[in-house]
């Protein structure tokens, strides 16, 4: 925790908003996606989807196939807890519904399901998304199906797999949007990245969360912005959105949400 809370005091001086972004693409994702007002009547069942799971204090096994909690070390959990401390906050949820509708991404995995919080607010975000979601922990990944179903959110491509298993059967696919949420160590990281890098087009965003977790995640994350394939890449602390449009040149960005 106190290496994160270095991290963003260092993070505050150097980074900007949108006065500070030169670059039309950026700038426009900035100031219409980033920084849109609008309420979305998708946040109300965004919101609804993650009290449900506040509300559940059933207790179940969680298998951590990556780095763990940061919070605790007890593998019998509430689920309340964990939608609490590990699923994603209702904050960057919204972030990543305007993200998804946004840039229109019709292709998505999620590596890391946990609680589907993230996996609810892409598919609302479109709903006739192709969206696979991979996820370790077999009772969290019953869960996230189990919620899914309950607000008839629509199809979703759940795998319960270890990931790199899991990332055999769907390396051969072109993906608009990838979210890596899970394992946040820094080998398995770049491994996964560089598994991945593929799937990209020039349209492509790849998001990997909490890039300052650890020194390890914040190395791998420094690794992924200098790759030859790699043109723009967006810091915004709890995030790391990359990009690999070919007409732009190389610019790293670091905004505050």
């Amino acid at each position: 925790m106190l290496y994160q809370f270095r991290q963003y005091l260092k993070f505050l001086g150097r980074s900007t908003n949108q006065h500070g972004v030169h670059s039309p693409f950026v700038y426009n994702l900035v100031t219409q996606c980033f920084y849109h007002k609008s309420s979305y009547p998708e946040y109300k069942t965004l919101k609804a989807y993650r009290t449900a799971l506040l509300k559940n204090k059933a207790r179940i096994t969680v298998t951590d196939l990556g780095a763990g909690s940061v919070i605790t070390k007890d593998n019998n959990r509430q689920i309340s807890e964990i939608a609490k401390s590990a699923g994603t906050t209702p904050k960057r949820a919204k972030l990543l519904f305007r993200i998804t509708r946004y840039l229109e991404c019709q292709h998505i995995l999620e590596l890391g399901t946990s609680l589907g919080i993230a996996t609810t607010a892409m598919r609302l975000a479109n709903p006739k998304a192709a969206i696979t979601s991979i996820e370790g922990c077999t009772n969290i990944h019953e869960i996230a199906q189990n919620q899914t179903k309950v607000f008839n959110l629509g199809p979703v491509n759940f795998i319960n797999a270890d990931f790199s298993k899991a990332i055999e059967k769907v390396q051969s696919n072109s993906y608009d949007l990838i979210f890596f949420d899970g394992n946040h160590q820094k080998e398995a990281t770049g491994h996964y990245f560089e598994r991945l890098l593929n799937t990209a087009h020039n349209n492509s965003v790849f998001i990997f969360d909490d890039i300052y977790w650890s020194k390890g995640m914040t190395e791998a994350w420094e690794q992924i912005k200098q790759h030859p394939k790699v043109t723009v890449t967006i810091d915004t602390f709890n995030w790391g959105l990359v990009f690999f449009r070919k007409e732009q040149r190389k610019e790293h960005f670091s905004i505050r949400i």
